[in-house]
């Protein structure tokens, strides 16, 4: 458990300050910063799973970087309060644009990371 609160914790921290980033130098109302987190979080854990599965990296490190690190860095419950933002303020466009995005580039890049995984 120790891996996982110490991943977690940079991992937030993370998410936090690159979130902030992104979101100060840009001036679009789509949620960039959040998008650009889930699916760079979706690739590195699939490459991350993969090398867990078939490569066998030590479980401390599937801990430390695949449970906490990229679980705190990611984050599906901003996804869901930036998308009801979306609708409320009438950008239904832009609110199906982000959930169909995030969901097929996510698990594109996920994939995608899988596969550099096996090949490594």
């Amino acid at each position: 458990m120790v891996f996982v609160g110490v991943g977690g914790i940079f991992g937030a921290i993370s998410r936090y300050f690159l979130g902030s980033m992104i979101s100060r130098n840009t001036s679009s109302s789509f949620p960039i910063g959040t998008w650009f987190i889930n699916v760079i979080g979706s690739f590195s854990l699939g490459l991350l799973a993969i090398l867990h599965i078939e490569k066998s990296i030590p479980e401390w490190v599937w801990l430390l970087v695949g449970t906490g690190f990229l679980g705190a860095f990611t984050t599906f419950s901003t996804f869901g309060y930036e998308t009801i933002q979306l609708l409320q303020q009438k950008e239904t466009k832009k609110a199906l644009l982000y959930i169909t995005s995030s969901v097929v580039v996510g698990v594109l890049l996920a994939w995608i990371g899988g596969v550099i995984g096996h090949e490594l």
